[in-house]
């Protein structure tokens, strides 16, 4: 009987990896060569990558079953009551030249810096999944969000965070390659892009702390405590982190995931001070406070980082965690008025631009 047991194990795995290796939304796997040439660095061990500071990943049984509890038993106002609305796109209004940011919902947005066309996260399509007939699957979005992307000027530069589901989508990334100019990447997540047709000669790797020009502007990754994967076997094969991106008129900053820690000041003494920062705080759970933000603590990175002006992403797409699908804003609103910090909260699809409009008042449009 246990011959048996174990055999099914193996046909089990074997499967597995055969299923993982052939379709391609699971991405590719650095090379051998890169893996070599990652060792030495103050950010890899023992065949990964690994955060700043010792960082606590595996959650336990209790853990698990408690959330498997609360996810069928106490989860309450997990997804938008109705359909959200998408603001009609100003195309106009993102070419006119003017520095703008414009949110496509969770991570994914559209920025506009010294008349460059930037996409950070952009995660347009209907499921966080590797496969269409299971994960978390978008709200519903009174638009289609890919075909958003047929009518996006050509795209400068898309920049990734991390290679989670969540950030780096291989539908997005089908419609987007033809039309983008240059990707920058983390360590390692050039192994997906060139899996799915992205040519190697487009792609910019960089590692924590690592440098880039680009078209007149200066890009940089910054370092966050998070962890990277997108199948069972490839745990932290690939890097993580947040982008810094200097034009002449614009300070930017986007966090990508990751959990609250000392490194914001880092930034913030390094790069600041930033008029726009993107902080995720919006799938927060006890059991994993390390790797993701409360709304509460977003808010006192964006101090640490000397911000102007800042804004909550990572919410209003998908459910990842077991609070109110609006949770995150209603608190990270009544966190930033107690320390005084100017947040923004605009429509997905609407664009502001960023000499003027970042001072708009949030309008609670989340309350369908």
């Amino acid at each position: 009987m246990i011959v048996y047991l174990w055999s099914f194990l193996i046909v089990l795995c074997l499967g597995l990896i055969l299923f993982i290796n052939r379709y391609p939304s699971f991405g590719g796997s650095p090379s051998k060569k890169a893996k070599e040439n990652y060792q030495g660095l103050h950010n890899y061990l023992a065949g990964k990558f690994v955060n700043l500071v010792p960082t606590k990943m595996d959650m336990g049984a209790t853990n698990l079953f408690s959330m498997l509890k609360e996810y069928l038993f106490e989860g309450k106002d997990l997804n938008p009551a109705g359909p959200i609305p998408v603001t009609q796109i100003n195309w106009n209004k993102i070419k006119s030249g003017e520095d703008s940011i414009t949110w496509l919902g969770h991570s994914a947005f559209l920025i506009s810096i010294d008349n460059k066309k930037l996409l950070t996260d952009p995660m347009l399509g209907p499921i966080a999944s590797p496969v269409s007939f299971a994960g978390s699957k978008r709200y519903n979005y009174s638009e289609d969000m890919q075909d958003i992307i047929n009518e996006m000027p050509p795209i400068d530069a898309v920049f990734i965070t991390h290679d989670h589901y969540d950030h780096l989508d291989y539908p997005s990334i089908l419609k987007l390659k033809n039309k983008t100019a240059h990707f920058f990447v983390p360590l390692g997540v050039s192994a997906h892009l060139i899996r799915w047709g992205v040519a190697k000669d487009k792609i910019t790797e960089l590692n924590w702390w690592n440098e880039a020009e680009f078209q007149g502007l200066t890009v940089a990754l910054a370092p966050t405590k998070h962890f990277s994967g997108r199948g069972i076997f490839n745990r932290d094969s690939t890097l993580w982190g947040g982008w810094v991106i200097l034009g002449r008129r614009t300070r930017f900053y986007t966090s990508g995931d990751g959990g609250y820690d000392e490194h914001f000041k880092e930034i913030g003494k390094k790069y600041g001070p930033f008029d726009i920062t993107l902080l995720e705080g919006g799938q927060y759970d006890r059991r994993w406070s390390w790797v993701h933000m409360t709304p509460e603590q977003a808010v006192q990175a964006h101090r640490d980082l000397n911000g102007k002006t800042m804004m909550l992403m990572h919410w209003g797409g998908f459910t990842l965690a077991f609070h109110s699908w609006n949770d995150p804003i209603e608190r990270a609103i009544l966190e930033a008025q107690k320390a005084g910090v100017n947040l923004i909260a605009p429509k997905i699809g609407e664009t502001l631009f960023l000499n003027s409009d970042q001072y708009n008042p949030p309008s609670s449009w989340w309350e369908l």
